[in-house]
Formats: structure tokens, sequence, C-alpha cells
């Protein structure tokens, strides 16, 4: 394929969205503007449609850390920081859009939040999402890593970061990285021992959820809290 070639793959995306909007474009093209450049074997379509196949679509590929990245053929240190930084992007303006209005207003906005800090992990994380008296968004901050138990968790710990930030409520959400939907007995002694120590200080536990890839389980939708 002459470079002239590749160059014209690689405008045409860009003709589109101009034209149409971002919303006509394909996965493929919306990737392959932010590629610009493919390589001697590839154009610039065919290298988005092949991240996006081997890393499991948009959400895989923002998913996927610096170190996997640079392991795929085409990718470069600077592709790679690209794609970081707009994994990020995403997930710092979903934390701004929950400091504009009370969560309970935006449920599926903090699942998305949740979904993506923790849904692409392999190892189980545990973060707390600091809601102030109107439930907006303090701040969010991971509170364990590994498996999730009473013990790993310390309850004790959450509630003075609580005070620290002058939380008024408090939303708990950890991944299972086995895909498996449904809280497990830990889960629900976790939670039910965290409702208690807020108690004490009135803090208020909103909601436990349970993520997975592209999915979000409330704890309080299920009637558990």
């Amino acid at each position: 394929m002459t470079s002239d070639s590749k160059s014209l793959n690689n405008v045409r995306p860009r003709e589109r969205l101009l034209q149409a909007g971002p919303q006509a474009l394909s996965d493929t093209e919306l990737l392959a503007i932010l590629l610009r450049t493919g390589t001697s074997q590839q154009s610039v379509l065919q290298l988005a449609d092949h991240l996006l196949q081997t890393l499991g679509g948009l959400r895989g590929l923002l998913a996927t850390d610096t170190g996997t990245l640079l392991k795929q053929k085409g990718i470069g240190t600077a592709k790679a920081c690209e794609l970081q930084a707009i994994s990020e992007i995403n997930r710092r303006a979903l934390a701004q859009s929950l400091r504009l209005g009370p969560v309970m207003n935006q449920p599926r906005l903090v699942k998305s939040y949740c979904i993506a800090q923790l849904g692409h992990l392999t190892i189980e994380h545990c973060i707390a999402l600091y809601l102030d008296n109107q439930l907006h968004l303090i701040t969010s901050e991971e509170v364990s890593r590994g498996t999730l138990t009473q013990a790993s968790v310390y309850p004790r710990e959450i509630v003075k970061s609580a005070l620290k930030h002058h939380a008024a409520a408090i939303i708990l959400a950890h991944n299972h990285p086995s895909g498996v939907r449904s809280p497990s007995a830990a889960d629900l002694a976790l939670t039910k021992h965290l409702q208690q120590a807020l108690s004490l200080v009135d803090i208020r536990l909103l909601d436990h959820l349970i993520i997975t890839a592209g999915h979000a389980t409330s704890l309080a939708e299920l009637g558990n809290m």
C-alpha cells in the first residue's frame, strides 16, 4: 500500500466526522482518528480494527495498561500514552459529573464511574466514594486491594477518612475479577459491619456496588442494605 493511500484512509474518518458528526463514525474510524498513522503493513484503519478485535473493543482498549499497549504492533510510546490519557480523562469527566449533582439522582452515572475505575482490574480492589450532605461527590479513595474481608477493608479506617473529608454519606464499590455479579457472604457481612460502624458517627452507607466488566450490581437495589 502506498503512503498516499494510507494517508487517504487516515483523512476519510476525519472528513466524515466533520460532515456528519462523531456519532456517525464506527468505533474503528474513531480510533483511527486518534492513532493518526498505521504501519508499513497496515493502514491506520486496519491497525485500529486489529486493536479493537485483540483488546476487546473500546472498553477493553481503554482499560488496557501501558505495558500491554506497548506490546501491540504499531503502538509506540506516544500512542500508548495518548490512549492512557483518554482513559483517564474519561474517568475524571465522570467524577466531575458526580460533583455537579446528587448521586441519588444519577445512579447510572455512579455505576459508570465505578465500572471505569474497577471493571478492568484483575485483582479485587475496593473504593469508597465520599459524599457531602447534598450527596455530591467529594472524592473517592482506594480502601483495600486483594481479597475483600472485614479485616482487609478496616471499617474504622473508612470512618476515619469519612470524618477527614467531612462526608455525610458513602458508597462502597469493589470488583469481582471472576465475573460473578452476585454478592458473596463476605460482601454482605462487610456491608452490615460497615453500616454499623458508620452509624456511630451519623454517616450513611448508601450503597455497596459489585463491579464486573461492564456491569454493576447494587446491594441497595437488591434490598441488602
